[in-house]
């Protein structure tokens, strides 16, 4: 029996099976507690927010989000969330799920890492990245309790140098192909025009984080 907080728990079906064992059997510990984590927290936030939610398109976004990374599933010229969507889009095909529910499960993946969108989206969509921005930037942190923290931590171990571990991850999925890093391109328009300006660093923001790991 999966792991039941305040009523959230991994969805009891084949398909959400198959794809843990999937992960699991494809990605390091760090990364498959990680995206359990992320699972969690983003099914929370949608229960704090009142959303109507797919559980188990949830679950696929979450356990896939990061799969790009993998030697397995990384390809040489496209941005890791793309190759991780497109990973979840094949698995997803297997499973007589319709066009439309993998387009949100895709779009949710692959826009994951773009803060400031996802949010107006389908709930599916938006609650992958409110995870993803929990669990690695603690955004929403003070907005889960204690003992919710304590119990899904407990299960899937955020270990005590996380932060280190999973910008070492990032970078070892994406070093060798460097121009798919090319990204907001306002920061670039408003450094030009202002050379103080200084945007935010994601790794410092991680290092920043009220998380302790």
């Amino acid at each position: 029996m999966s792991l039941n907080v305040t009523g959230i728990r991994i969805p009891d079906s084949k398909m959400a099976h198959e794809a843990t064992e999937f992960i699991r059997d494809t990605e390091s510990d760090l990364l498959f507690n990680h995206s359990s984590r992320v699972y969690y927290w983003g099914a929370l936030a949608g229960q704090q927010r009142g959303l109507k939610v797919d559980n188990e398109l949830l679950y696929i976004g979450c356990m896939f989000h990061d799969i790009g990374l993998t030697h397995e599933h990384c390809s040489c010229d496209k941005r890791f969330e793309v190759d991780g969507a497109n990973a979840a889009r094949d698995f997803l095909q297997g499973y007589g799920i319709s066009t439309h529910d993998i387009d949100k499960v895709w779009s949710a993946i692959a826009l994951h890492t773009t803060p400031g969108i996802p949010e107006f989206m389908a709930p599916e969509i938006a609650l992958v990245t409110a995870g993803v921005e929990m669990d690695v930037l603690g955004i929403g942190y003070e907005h889960f309790a204690d003992e919710q923290i304590g119990a899904v931590t407990s299960c899937y171990p955020r270990p005590a140098a996380f932060k280190e571990e999973i910008i070492q991850a990032f970078y070892d999925g994406i070093r060798h192909k460097p121009d798919t890093t090319f990204g907001n391109v306002k920061a670039d328009v408003i450094k030009d025009k202002q050379p103080e300006f200084s945007p935010l660093n994601f790794c410092s923001v991680i290092r920043q984080s009220r998380w302790q790991g």
